[in-house]
């Protein structure tokens, strides 16, 4: 029997009175690879950032592991349910800055050789270490943002439109590490996409149409 690791129960979410989001039920199994779909404006950004803590909802809950996610302390949560935004969103002076991160969170010394073979997964190589962020491409910003993520891996990864605006090549990059993170670590993926590659690497779809889960 499948193990059941997130539930979305009777999400609610408005602003200034305005409905973004109304009723979204739906639960996801560990290891699944599930994709959000809908028309721009629908609301599937806004789910994604209420799963992901980010924004707090109008009405019901997120659990995770049979816990109410707003009971678990935030830091713990983003550690095991790691939110990927669309544009790479990268800090300080360098890579390595950004990369020892997660080290600094959990008060543990960077591991610069994990750091290293994780770059090179992506195609960049041990010299983007020392990289200044503000030299990078957009393509290199979100693989390097990809590797923070992944330096520990995540129970659940959240991705919100995160090739939307990459050439092909960098896509192609990404597509393969996410492939063999649910193929062969059965991490479960969560995604807001238009893309029809990811769209139909899915285990299943769920379409948000004016702020409701659609009909199947």
């Amino acid at each position: 029997m499948a193990e059941k690791i997130l539930e979305v129960k009777d999400i609610s979410f408005q602003v200034d009175g305005e409905r973004i989001l109304q009723d979204i039920n739906f639960s996801i199994d560990k290891g699944e690879r599930v994709t959000i779909t809908g028309p721009s404006g629908g609301g599937k950004s806004t789910l994604l950032k209420i799963i992901a803590s980010i924004l707090t909802p109008t009405k019901g809950q997120i659990v995770y592991k049979d816990k109410d996610v707003a009971e678990i302390d935030p830091i713990d949560y983003r550690k095991e349910v790691s939110y990927f935004f669309q544009n790479a969103t990268l800090f300080d002076q360098t890579v390595r800055d950004n990369l020892a991160f997660p080290y600094d969170i959990r008060e543990e010394e960077f591991d610069e050789t994990r750091s290293v073979t994780m770059l090179e997964r992506l195609k960049l190589n041990r010299s983007y270490l020392d990289k200044e962020v503000k030299d990078l491409s957009g393509g290199e910003k979100q693989r390097v943002a990809l590797v923070r993520n992944l330096l520990y891996k995540p129970e659940v990864i959240l991705l919100d439109e995160v090739t939307s605006s990459l050439d092909a090549e960098n896509k192609d990059i990404i597509y393969t590490i996410l492939d063999e993170l649910n193929e062969e670590d059965k991490m479960t993926i969560l995604s807001v996409t238009h893309d029809e590659r990811e769209i139909n690497k899915a285990d299943r779809i769920i379409r948000i149409l004016d702020g409701k889960v659609a009909d199947k």
